[in-house]
């Protein structure tokens, strides 16, 4: 019982950051993209 309460609480505590760590990514990849199609316009 004690474990399963740890995982709990280890994964409502990481789904926060996980949260983040996606929106950064898709942020990065989406500037990434722009990037290359603003560069190979120029």
């Amino acid at each position: 019982m004690a474990d399963k309460k740890k995982d709990y609480s280890f994964w409502t505590k990481y789904k926060r950051f996980a949260g983040t760590e996606i929106m950064l990514y898709v942020i990065m990849v989406l500037g990434i993209i722009l990037g290359i199609v603003i560069f190979s316009y120029l």
